[in-house]
């Protein structure tokens, strides 16, 4: 059996750390962690001093990189999305599509089902499963998405997409206002699906009612929806004041004012909060010009918008430079960094029985953060998916 050992790291447990640790991996799974002086010799060993070991991040909200995008519906396209997360400490994500004609989203769905279903995505960045951003939202609120493809709540489309997905759409974003008696949100939720609003122009009573119905999940909070006024609280307003709302949150500096987050942090707690990168194809890429659902995005430093140079069109933030902001910005503690970009996320997709922390018996999904704060090791289910020049040794 093939087996890792990360020793003299600082391990990030679920509510604390372990200062002078080692993390030991059997084959794909975590099978013990402690004090140095307890650690097992006769593995592969990896010195991890003055560095950091983390659970690996999970992105739920992520459109494409290095270059290629889900959209394009093609294998190649996916090996190179998931070769390319992992450099920024991503093991997990869920495929997200945007709003385009039916038949393309259906193509685009059976192509991820297929590929994740296929089984090997060895040394890569597991693809949990689906996202569905659009195309049932708002043109009010439409941001990047096409507004000639938009299309009411429909769920006879939706099963017809989630029967070519095999199950694996997890999250619908989705303008709860536009769903007539909330029917589709009510199915969705009978499905297990979770309806999240966003590219929405509710009001806050609208939204208000829709989480009453069953909305547990606002996308890409600030972003994509009304916002918060002191005689319209709008859908922010309604996502952070109920406690069964997990919100998103894209912390590139650009799609919020990072003080903004100390109301959040407030409102919503720790537990509530997920980081997201809504990252497009020209993640990890030079600056330029990019297709993103047939639309021209221009990438200009750090910066993606539509033509028009003021709409903001998703991000090229990655989840590792993602953490470093939500640190600085909060202060926050080791753990409560892996909360927010790992663990909040497993429980979400229920999948936190195997991933989402560093416990025995689950998923060996760990990244190595550098003196620098920079990954300088991914591993997925076992296997070093990315090592960094002057790394651990």
């Amino acid at each position: 059996m093939e087996s890792i050992c990360l020793t003299n790291a600082v391990i990030v447990l679920e509510d604390g750390v372990i200062e002078d640790g080692f993390l030991l991996m059997v084959e794909d799974k975590i099978v013990s962690y402690g004090m140095m002086e307890d650690c097992p010799a006769g593995h592969r060993q990896f010195d991890c001093t003055g560095r950091v070991v983390m659970p690996g991040m999970i992105d739920i909200h992520v459109h494409g990189a290095g270059g290629s995008d889900f959209m394009d519906a093609v294998p190649a396209a996916f090996d190179t999305i998931s070769q390319t997360l992992v450099k920024e400490g991503t093991t997990g994500y869920l495929a997200t599509t945007m709003t385009n004609p039916a038949n393309r989203i259906k193509e685009a769905v059976s192509a991820i089902a297929a590929y994740r279903l296929a089984g090997d995505q060895s040394g890569m960045a597991e693809m949990i499963g689906i996202h569905l951003e659009g195309p049932f939202i708002n043109p009010a609120q439409k941001g990047a998405q096409p507004e000639r493809h938009i299309h009411s709540p429909d769920i006879t489309l939706f099963d017809e997409w989630q029967e070519a997905a095999k199950g694996l759409i997890r999250i619908v974003t989705f303008a709860p206002e536009l769903d007539k008696d909330h029917v589709f949100l009510q199915e969705l939720t009978k499905r297990g699906v979770i309806g999240s609003m966003g590219h929405t122009d509710a009001t806050y009573e609208e939204a208000t009612y829709a989480i009453g119905e069953g909305v547990t999940h606002a996308t890409h909070l600030f972003n994509g929806m009304k916002g918060l006024h002191h005689r319209e609280p709008g859908v922010v307003g309604a996502a952070l004041l109920d406690e069964n709302v997990h919100v998103e949150l894209i912390p590139d500096g650009l799609h919020f004012h990072p003080d903004l987050l100390k109301m959040v942090v407030k409102m919503k707690g720790i537990d509530k909060m997920i980081v997201i990168s809504d990252g497009i194809r020209a993640k990890g890429m030079p600056d330029g010009e990019y297709d993103l659902g047939g639309s021209t995005v221009v990438v200009r430093k750090g910066k993606c918008t539509l033509q028009d140079g003021v709409s903001l069109a998703g991000s090229i933030v990655t989840m590792n430079k993602a953490r470093m902001n939500m640190a600085e910005w909060l202060g926050l503690t080791l753990w409560e960094q892996a909360r927010i970009t790992s663990l909040n996320q497993a429980k979400r997709l229920g999948v936190d029985n195997r991933k989402g922390s560093l416990a025995v018996g689950k998923d060996a999904d760990v990244f190595v953060v550098d003196e620098d704060g920079e990954v300088g090791m991914t591993i997925c289910k076992g296997i070093i998916a990315y090592l960094r020049d002057g790394g651990c040794e």
